[in-house]
C-alpha cells in the first residue's frame, strides 16, 4: 500500500512539474540577486564549495552566456532562449531549489548559475527515487584478513588506509519522510553525501518544464543544453587535483583519488573502490571493479600464454615440416604452381622458409593445451565474477536497484496513450500501442540489418582488394630467393598482401566505428526504452553486434574461409566470376590470422589512447593557452571545471565496448596468438591508470548514478565464451595444420600408406604437396610462361588429391578423407570435453558466495526488525498517551456523578 501511495505521488508530482511556466518574470538579476562578484567575495578562497553566503552548498551548475552581451546576435533567436531560460530557472525556484548566478572572471558574458537543494527538497526527493540512507551503523561487514602470513604482501598492493580511510558502514533502508526520525541523521549537512546530493538535483533538473506549446511539453537539462540554451551543466570536483583545498572542511576526495589511484607511482597498486564509488557513483565503480577483476584474471591466461610460445619457440629447430620446406635439397627443389592467373610465376618452396619457421612457434601442440585451458578459464572468470559481482551489491546496497529505477524524462514526455494495467487495473499512461511498438522495432531492427550488410560489403571489398593485389605483388616482388636478401626472404606476396590488408582493414574499421556510433544512438532514441538501464542495454546489443561483425569478420574470413575452396590449378574457383580465390600458405592460414590479429588490436589499442588521452589532453592545453596566464589562482571553483573536457553520457559505454571487443580477440582467437592475453594485460594495467587520470585531472565531474551490474554486458561475455569453444577448436583444425600433421604421423608416415618404418614426420612435405601437370593449364589459369626456374612438367599445390595418370587423377584422395574425419572428430571431442567442464564449473560455482548470501539475509531481518521495533515504539507511546487522555475523560465524567 505504501509503495502504491508512493507511486501515486511521484506520478503526480511528475505531471505537475514544471507546469507553472512564467514567460515574462523581468530581468535575472531581479529573481537571482545577480551581479558581478569581485575577487574579493570569494575571500581568496579559490576551492570554494558554496554561495556567497558561505552556507548553502553548490550541488549543480549551470552555465549559459548572456546574449546582451555577445558582440554578434540574432536579436529574435536571443530573445526566444532568454525567455526559455527564464521560465526554466523560474520553474526550478517554484520547486524548492535555491539559485544564484554569477559572471565569470575571465569572460564576462558567461553565467554561472549555481544550484542548491535545501533539506526538505532533498528529503522529498529521496523518498521518491527510493534512496537507501543510514539507519544505524553495521557491525556485519567488517572485513577480516584471510591472507595470513601475506599480510605483508597485500599491505604493500593495497591502499594506505591512513591516507583513504575505509567507510563506515550501515544499516540501510529506503528514505521516508514520515519515518525520518529512525534514520541515523547525526549533521543534516553530512547525511546527503555530496554524490547523492548531486543525483538528487539532477533528477528535478532533467524533468522540469520550460516550454508547453500545443499540449507538447518540452523539458530537461539535457535539451537546454543541446539545443545551446545553457552550454554546460555539471557537478563540481570538490579539489584541485594536486593539492588539498585550503577549506578544512573539505574531503579532498579528487585530490585523494589522484594520488592513489590515477597517479603512475600507484600503477601496482590495488583500487580504492569504496572511494570511486563514493566519488563518482555506482556506475563508474562497478565498471573500475569489472576492469580491475578481469585484469587480475587475465595474469594467469597470460602467464600460460608465454609458456606455450616458449614452448613453440624453443622447439622450433625440432621442426621437421618447416626444415623441409627450408632445406635446399626439398623445399629448394619443390616447384610450387601459380596462385594466380597469367601474371604469377612458378616458384620454389623454399620462398615461405622464414615464415614457416614463424609458424612453427604458433601451431604447435602448446597451442592445443592453450586452447582448452582458455575454454575453461573464460567461465573462471565469469563465474568468480558473479560472485565478486554479488559482494559489490551487498556492500553498495544495489541489492534492489532494479525496483527503484525510474522512468528516463524522455519516456515520459511521450506517454499520450492511455490503458488499463492488467495488473492494478489501474490506467496508466504508455508512449505508443503494441502496434507502434511492433512498427518501431522492425524499422529500428532493419537499420541495423542495413549496417551489418554495408560492413559485410565492406569486407568483399577488402577480399577483392587482396585478390587483386596479390597478382601485383606476385608480379613485382622477386621470386629467386637465395636466402642473402632480407627483403626478398621475408616479402613475399603472400606477406605483403597480409600487412597492407590488414592495415586498409583496420582504417575501414574505425571510419564505420565513427558513423555507425552516431546512427545507433538515432536508432536507439528512436526505439525509446523506458529506463535508462533499458536504454543502455538497447544500445549496447545493437553496438556490440555491429562491432562484432566490423572487427572480426576479416579474421573470421581468414580463418574459416580463406585457402578453403581454391579448386586446384586445373579448374581453380573464381569468386564472383572473375576473381580467382585466395590460397593459403604451404603451412596454412594461421600466420596470417595471427598477424591480423597483432594488427588489429594494436592499432586499436593506440587509435583508443589517442582519443581518450591525447585528444582531452590537447584540448585542456588549447583552453588553459587562451585563457589569462595565472588566472587559476584567482578563478572559482565552478569555472575552473567548466574549462575542463565533458565526459558525456555514453562515455563509459564506450569503455566497456572497447574491454569487451577486447575479451573477444583474448577468446575467440586465442589458438592462433598465445600472446593476446599478454598483451591484453599490459594494455589494462595502463588502461585502468589511464582511465583514472582522464577522470580526475581532465574531464568535469560526472553525475553518479546508481548501477547494480555491468548490464548486457555480462550475457554477451557469456555468449563470447561459448562462441570461442567452437571458433578455437575450428582454428585449430581447419585454419592451421596439426590435424593432417597428426594424420600423418600416426597414420601415413608407416605402412601400409608410409614407407617409414617407425612413426615419424619426415616427408610429410612431400606427401601433403599434389602434383599437377603442366600441360594440363587451362589457356585462363595458365601461370606466366617467362618463369625464371627454367622448364618443368609438373608443378605442386596445397591439397590431398590422386597425381595425374591415376584413374581418379585430381580427385580427393585418401589422405584428404581421413583428415576430414580426424578434423570432425576433434571438433566433436573437444567442444564436448570443454562445454561439460564448463557447465560442470557453472554448476559447482554458486553466483552468490554462501557468506554473501548470509550476510544479505542478516541485514534484511536487521533492518525490518529496527523499523518494526521503532513502530511498535511510536505505536505504544501514542497509545499510552491515548490510554491517558481516555482515563482524564472517564475520570472527569464519573467524578460529578460520584459526588
Amino acid at each position: 500500500f505504501r509503495r502504491k501511495k508512493k507511486n501515486q505521488l511521484l506520478q503526480l508530482l511528475l505531471e505537475n512539474l514544471g507546469q507553472t511556466i512564467i514567460p515574462d518574470l523581468g530581468s535575472l538579476e531581479s529573481q537571482h540577486d545577480f551581479r558581478t562578484p569581485e575577487f574579493e567575495e570569494f575571500n581568496g578562497k579559490s576551492d570554494s564549495l558554496f554561495f556567497n553566503d558561505g552556507q548553502r552548498r553548490i550541488d549543480f551548475v549551470l552555465v549559459y552566456e548572456d546574449e546582451s552581451r555577445k558582440e554578434t546576435s540574432k536579436k529574435g533567436t536571443n530573445e526566444k532562449q532568454r525567455r526559455k531560460r527564464q521560465a526554466y530557472e523560474s520553474n526550478l525556484i517554484c520547486h524548492g531549489l535555491q539559485l544564484e548566478a554569477t559572471r565569470s572572471v575571465l569572460d564576462d558574458k558567461l553565467v554561472f548559475v549555481k544550484v542548491h537543494a535545501p533539506w526538505e527538497v532533498l528529503c522529498t526527493y529521496a523518498e521518491i527515487m527510493h534512496i537507501k540512507l543510514p539507519l544505524k551503523p553495521n557491525d556485519l561487514k567488517n572485513r577480516s584478513s584471510a591472507f595470513g602470513t601475506l599480510n605483508w604482501f597485500t599491505k604493500v598492493l593495497s591502499v594506505d588506509e591512513s591516507i583513504i580511510k575505509p567507510e563506515q558502514e550501515f544499516f540501510t533502508a529506503p528514505f521516508e519522510k514520515n519515518r525520518m526520525n529512525d534514520f541515523y541523521i547525526v549533521d543534516r549537512d553530512a547525511f546527503f553525501n555530496p554524490a547523492t546530493r548531486s543525483r538528487i538535483v539532477y533528477f528535478i533538473l532533467s524533468r522540469v518544464k520550460y516550454q508547453l506549446i500545443n499540449n507538447v511539453s518540452k523539458f530537461g537539462i539535457n535539451r537546454l543544453v543541446n539545443s545551446g540554451i545553457y552550454k554546460a551543466a555539471f557537478p563540481l570536483h570538490d579539489c584541485k587535483f594536486r593539492r588539498q583545498s585550503e577549506d578544512p572542511s573539505c574531503p579532498n576526495e579528487r585530490y585523494l583519488l589522484y594520488r592513489e589511484w590515477a597517479h603512475p607511482r600507484s600503477i601496482y597498486k590495488k583500487q580504492p573502490l569504496d572511494l570511486i564509488r563514493k566519488y563518482y557513483g555506482e556506475k563508474i565503480g562497478i565498471y573500475f571493479a569489472w576492469l580491475g577483476y578481469y585484469t587480475q584474471m587475465l595474469l594467469l591466461a597470460a602467464i600460460v600464454g608465454v609458456a606455450c610460445f616458449l614452448y613453440g619457440y624453443l622447439n622450433q629447430d625440432n621442426c621437421t615440416w618447416s626444415k623441409e620446406v627450408c632445406h635446399p635439397d626439398i623445399g629448394g627443389k619443390i616447384i610450387m604452381c601459380p596462385q594466380c592467373d597469367r601474371l604469377c610465376p612458378f616458384w620454389k618452396l623454399n620462398i615461405t622458409c622464414e615464415s614457416s619457421k614463424k609458424l612453427c612457434i604458433f601451431d604447435s601442440f602448446g597451442t592445443l593445451v592453450f586452447a582448452v585451458f582458455m575454454g575453461v578459464w573464460v567461465t573462471l572468470f565469469l563465474e568468480f565474477w558473479k560472485r565478486r559481482q554479488a559482494e559489490l551489491e551487498y556492500e553498495w546496497d544495489t541489492v534492489e536497484l532494479q525496483q527503484e529505477e525510474q522512468a528516463r524524462p524522455e519516456y515520459e514526455a511521450r506517454c499520450t496513450h492511455v490503458v488499463i494495467n492488467e495488473i492494478t487495473q489501474e490506467e496508466e499512461r504508455i508512449p505508443f500501442t503494441a502496434w507502434g511498438k511492433c512498427i518501431r522495432i522492425t524499422l529500428c531492427a532493419s537499420a541495423v540489418f542495413f549496417w551489418i550488410l554495408l560492413i559485410i560489403a565492406s569486407v568483399i571489398g577488402i577480399i577483392v582488394y587482396r585478390l587483386s593485389v596479390f597478382i601485383v605483388f606476385s608480379a613485382k616482388l622477386p621470386k629467386n630467393v637465395n636466402g642473402t636478401d632480407p627483403i626478398q626472404k621475408y616479402l613475399t606476396p603472400q606477406t605483403a598482401t597480409s600487412i597492407t590488408a590488414s592495415i586498409i582493414s583496420f582504417i575501414i574499421i574505425m571510419i564505420l566505428n565513427t558513423i555507425y556510433e552516431k546512427v545507433a544512438i538515432m536508432i536507439t532514441n528512436f526505439e525509446l526504452p523506458r529506463t535508462q538501464t533499458d536504454y543502455e542495454n538497447s544500445l549496447t546489443m545493437k553496438m556490440f553486434l555491429f562491432q562484432f561483425v566490423n572487427y572480426y569478420s576479416s579474421c573470421f574470413y581468414i580463418a574459416f574461409f580463406k585457402g578453403k575452396f581454391v579448386g586446384y590449378p586445373g579448374d581453380p574457383v573464381y569468386w564472383l566470376g572473375k576473381y580467382r580465390n585466395e590460397e593459403c600458405d604451404p603451412g596454412g592460414c594461421l600466420l596470417e590470422l595471427t598477424t591480423q590479429l597483432t594488427i588489429i588490436m594494436g592499432g586499436k589499442a593506440i587509435w583508443n589512447n589517442i582519443q581518450e588521452v591525447l585528444l582531452p589532453w590537447i584540448m585542456n592545453l588549447i583552453g588553459r593557452f587562451h585563457r589569462v596566464s595565472g588566472s587559476e589562482k584567482i578563478t572559482p571553483r565552478w569555472e575552473q571545471d567548466y574549462h575542463l573536457q565533458p565526459m558525456g553520457k555514453l562515455g563509459l559505454f564506450y569503455e566497456y565496448l572497447e574491454m569487451i571487443i577486447q575479451f573477444g580477440f583474448v577468446t575467440l582467437f586465442v589458438a592462433s596468438f598465445p600472446l593476446a592475453p599478454l598483451l591484453a594485460l599490459v594494455n589494462n594495467i595502463l588502461e585502468i591508470r589511464v582511465d583514472a587520470w582522464k577522470l580526475t585531472t581532465q574531464f568535469r565531474r560526472l553525475v553518479p548514478e546508481k548501477a547494480q551490474d555491468i548490464g548486457a554486458w555480462q550475457p554477451i561475455m557469456q555468449g563470447i565464451a561459448i562462441l570461442a569453444v567452437v571458433t578455437n577448436a575450428m582454428i585449430i583444425a581447419f585454419t592451421s595444420d596439426m590435424i593432417p600433421r597428426l594424420v600423418y604421423y600416426w597414420s601415413f608416415s608407416v605402412p601400409p600408406y608410409g614407407d617409414h618404418t617407425s612413426y615419424t614426420m619426415e616427408g610429410y612435405i612431400n606427401n601433403t604437396l599434389s602434383i599437377f601437370k603442366v600441360a594440363d593449364f587451362k589457356n585462363k589459369s595458365k601461370g606466366n610462361p617467362y618463369s625464371e626456374l627454367g622448364n618443368h612438367t609438373t608443378c605442386r599445390y596445397r591439397d590431398f588429391r590422386y597425381p595425374p595418370g591415376h584413374p581418379q587423377e585430381y580427385k580427393h584422395n585418401i589422405y584428404y578423407w581421413h583428415v576430414i574425419a580426424a578434423k570432425l572428430a576433434f571438433i566433436i571431442v573437444m567442444e564436448h570435453i570443454i562445454y561439460s567442464v564448463k557447465f560442470f564449473i557453472s554448476y559447482a560455482i554458486p553466483d552468490v558466495s554462501k557468506r554473501t548470501k548470509s550476510k544479505i539475509q542478516r541485514e534484511k531481518y536487521l533492518t525490518q526488525k529496527l523499523l518494526h521495533e521503532n513502530h511498535l515504539k511510536d505505536m505504544t507511546k501514542n497509545m499510552g498517551v491515548i490510554a491517558e487522555r481516555m482515563i482524564e475523560a472517564v475520570d472527569n465524567n464519573l467524578r460529578p456523578k460520584l459526588e
